[in-house]
């Protein structure tokens, strides 16, 4: 089973020993420490890479281990040497998955945000769907989710939610995610339980640290309210003012945290989703694509979306970009979604 001499480039991993020793070198240097903010990213960068590159060094190494018992056509080994082929197949496809994630924020967490769009309640019962999906999908791969701010439908679902979600590569896998999710289903808020067709608008931002984030926010121009959080009722709804809403002056971005208990911790989390969404606006104003900023969206609506789920007159999730399909959408939307991810990065990275 010894791979291909094209197999490596899907890592490049003489490219990343390369970068990883120039970098050591780099933290060599007597005066590295002198500038803090950019010996802390490098020594992050370090960290990533070394633990990339040794990852795929241990697998090289599987790799050649097990050929070579597979030379020795030994009937006795043939058991556990399937077995461990098959480990390694397993752990080969989630590396190769995770090389293709090698944009500036992709090892970084993320925040995720949902909105309800056009549809009426059903939009509101859509978005609740895709936070469930979502959720699902993190718990599934090992990623912390934690909502920080939510504002209930008016009859059902959601209208949006806001969701951190932590762990290595985490925006990697969910920036295939954002656009506009259209469902098409037997609405169960009709009466004549006629089909409609609901769309809601998926956000994902990275969640950087001040000193990685290539912005700057001045204190004077972030304006601070404080509020009572808002809830069901009963012992857990807030008597003191804890949630917080911030108003960046010059730009207009509204952000709210009512999630933990502390005043201070709500500051922190909307602070953070503050500087991803600045961080977007920079990035977009870069790129020449203001389109996707928040206000100058495209509109939630038919026509714009990037993926279909389909359960009326027949089951099918579809994505636009990729025209990758799945005729189990009950699966999709019970959080099975890397093979949609999987084919978004393909395409992105040719």
């Amino acid at each position: 089973m010894r791979p291909s001499s094209n197999f490596w480039s899907v890592f490049d991993l003489v490219g990343k020993q390369n970068q990883l020793s120039q970098l050591e070198k780099e933290t060599e240097d007597p005066g590295f420490w002198n500038d803090t903010t950019n010996a802390q990213r490098v020594m992050k960068t370090v960290s990533a890479l070394r633990g990339e590159v040794e990852a795929w060094e241990v697998i090289r190494q599987q790799v050649h281990d097990l050929t070579d018992l597979a030379k020795l056509d030994d009937e006795s080994l043939r058991s556990d040497l399937e077995s461990e082929i098959a480990k390694l197949e397993s752990d080969l496809e989630k590396r190769a998955f995770a090389a293709m994630l090698s944009g500036p924020y992709d090892h970084d967490g993320a925040i995720l945000a949902i909105h309800a769009g056009a549809g009426g309640t059903d939009s509101q019962d859509w978005a609740e769907m895709l936070e469930r999906m979502y959720l699902r999908w993190a718990e599934s791969h090992g990623f912390t989710a934690e909502i920080l701010d939510s504002t209930p439908g008016e009859e059902a679902g959601i209208k949006s939610v806001t969701i951190a979600v932590g762990g290595q590569y985490a925006f990697g896998y969910l920036r295939s995610e954002k656009g506009v999710h259209r469902l098409v289903r037997l609405s169960p808020f009709d009466a004549a339980h006629r089909r409609h067709t609901s769309f809601a608008l998926v956000e994902v931002l990275p969640q950087v640290s001040m000193d990685e984030a290539d912005v700057e926010i001045n204190p004077s121009d972030v304006k601070m309210d404080v509020f009572r959080s808002s809830g069901a009722g009963g012992q857990n709804v807030q008597k003191n003012a804890t949630a917080v809403r911030l108003t960046h002056l010059p730009t207009g971005i509204v952000v709210t945290c009512q999630n933990e208990r502390s005043q201070t911790q709500n500051r922190e989390f909307a602070m953070r989703i503050l500087r991803a969404r600045l961080l977007e606006l920079k990035t977009a104003e870069r790129e020449e694509e203001r389109a996707v900023l928040r206000g100058e969206y495209t509109k939630a609506e038919w026509g714009s979306q990037i993926r279909s789920y389909v359960l009326h007159p027949y089951q099918m999730v579809k994505d636009h970009r990729t025209d990758f399909q799945a005729g189990n959408a009950q699966s999709v939307l019970d959080g099975d979604l890397d093979a949609f991810m999987e084919a978004y990065l393909k395409s992105t990275s040719k």
